[in-house]
Order: structure tokens, then sequence, then C-alpha cells
């Protein structure tokens, strides 16, 4: 019997593919067949999980980050001319910097700067992982940055979301993640509303534009930009539904299962595509507020470390095997 492992990463601690390895190597030793295929939302990660999918090479270029400090940053580029950039290389809440990280002055322009090389280096349809960006200008930055590049030369941008958050509710909903207090969200909600009644059109009414603080509003604002669901992207491009039908269970996990996970997350997509197959759930910890959503699940097992991972692995193994 086959058990299909498709982990998130558990952020800062584990890769995917770090659980997706450790998960299946206990399964095998319990007797089982373990097929690994990590994924990601659209977040941090997303660019790793893809790289086999799409036939991607790393290429590493000079951005800033998004307090201005000079800093490096990946993408991949596939030979088919599809580039796949995080927000998080060099516009992410945790890119490492010396100085105050205020969430007024965050902006998008690295992001830009990685989106203009890739162009430069022949990409033709560029996809951006919006998830954990430190910023929240609609976008500005980016649009600056990609100009300052030399434009996008035809090139299409798709953007990766794992939230359906409007243009205008981005600072309410994530700015005290970034460090805005209220007077800050305030602030930030008119900036925003001021960018969105000056760009190409207006992106207020439409859904997931408020996605890294309004950064895939500006971009489909700005550019006609596609906005795609991260999990179903990944889960299409990774060839999930295939693997998925000739598994007789399957493994998600992620370093925390509470009730944002149902809201646009990976797991409630793969629970979506999986049919009567089980689905166990390994995870680094569960949330008092999961409630009846612990019922779509064959079980939940907390594994917080490689050993309890293993031992996951080969508890799911022995039962299919």
């Amino acid at each position: 019997m086959t058990v299909l492992i498709a982990p998130d990463s558990f952020k800062g601690t584990f890769t995917a593919a770090e659980v997706a390895e450790t998960v299946g190597k206990g399964v095998e030793e319990a007797g089982g067949r373990a097929n690994r295929l990590p994924v990601a939302d659209g977040g941090e990660g997303t660019l790793d999980v893809l790289m086999v999918p799409l036939g991607l090479r790393l290429v590493t270029v000079e951005a800033r980050n998004p307090w201005g400090t000079a800093c490096s940053a990946n993408f991949g580029i596939a030979d088919n001319g599809i580039a796949v950039v995080e927000i998080a290389a060099a516009g992410g809440i945790t890119t490492p910097h010396d100085g105050p990280r205020d969430p007024v002055a965050a902006d998008t322009y690295g992001t830009g700067m990685v989106i203009a090389a890739a162009v430069r280096r022949g990409a033709r349809r560029i996809v951006v992982a919006a998830g954990g960006s430190a910023t929240t200008d609609g976008g500005v930055g980016a649009i600056s940055a990609i100009a300052d590049g030399g434009g996008l030369r035809g090139a299409a941008i798709t953007v990766l979301t794992d939230v359906t958050t409007r243009y205008l509710d981005a600072a309410r909903v994530f700015g005290p993640q970034k460090g805005a207090d209220p007077a800050t969200v305030e602030l930030l909600t008119r900036r925003l509303a001021e960018t969105a009644r000056r760009l190409p059109r207006d992106p207020s009414g439409v859904d997931a534009t408020g996605a890294a603080g309004g950064f895939s509003g500006g971009m489909w604002a700005q550019y006609g930009a596609e906005l795609r669901s991260g999990a179903e992207y990944v889960l299409d491009t990774a060839g999930f539904d295939a693997a998925a039908a000739r598994a007789d269970a399957v493994v998600v996990g992620e370093g925390r299962l509470d009730d944002q996970t149902r809201a646009g997350k990976i797991i409630s997509a793969i629970l979506a595509r999986s049919g009567d197959t089980p689905v166990y759930a390994v995870v680094g910890s569960v949330g008092a507020d999961l409630g009846d959503y612990r019922s779509r699940f064959a079980e939940v097992i907390v594994a917080s470390d490689a050993a309890a991972m293993h031992a996951a692995g080969r508890y799911i193994g022995e039962r299919y095997r």
C-alpha cells in the first residue's frame, strides 16, 4: 500500500521536504510505500517545492530588504520562461535587518528588483509567492523597482496568495503582525486608499488584492496580474491529484493546526481533493480553536521534532503496509 506524504513546512523549524523525508522513512521502516510530495500554499517555501515540478534552476541576485538595506535574494527560472519569486526572499518579515523594522517604511522595492532581474534573464511568466511579507505599501515599491529595472517587457505576472483579504483591509488584517499599532494601522489604511485612487484601476473591491500588504492588488492594478490560490497552484503543478488517486492514505502537515487552517491553507485544499482517502495530520501543535475540524482527519498526530515525525510515520506505515 502507498502513503502519499504531502506536508507544508513547519515554519522556522523544518522545511516541507524535511518533514516529508522524515515521515516517509518511518512509513518505509514499518513496511509501507511512501510517496513524498512536499507542498506549500504560496508563502515561504513555495520556491523550494516548485523547483522540481517546474524544472527551475536557482539564480541569486542583489536586491534590498524592506527597509532599504542591501541583500541577496534567490529566484528560480525554467527554460520555458517561467520564473518563481518569493516575496519572503527580499521583502519578508523574517528578512535579516539590523535597524528598526518600521512597518510604515517597509516597502516592496526589493521584490520588484528580483522580478525585474527575472525578466532580464528571459522570464515570460513570473509567479510570485506572496506570503510572509513585512510590507503594507500596496505594491508601489515593486512597481517603482520594475520600472527602474527596465519594465516587464511583455512578461506576465501571477501572484499566489493564501488569503482573500481585499486591498483596503490589508493593514487592519495583517498590519499588527508586522508591528503596526492601531494608529499606524489607520495611517497605512489611508495610504492604501490614496494609492488605490492613483493606480490604473481600483483594486479595492477585488478579493485577494490585500495579500502581502496590498502587493497583489498593486500587481493586479498596474500589470493585470492573475491572482491565484497558492495552494491550488502548487497542488496542480506538483501533480497531486494523480498521486492521491494512487494512494491508500494521505499525510498532511504544518507547524500548527488550528481554525485558520480551513481558510485557504494547503491542508484544506488537500482535504477537498482527497475524496474518501483517509487523511492523517502530522503537526507541530494543535490550536484550542480547531473544534469540529478535527473530524475531517483520520487522526491528528502531534510531532514537534524529527524523532516524533519519524514515529508518526511508523505508526501510519503499520496500517498501510
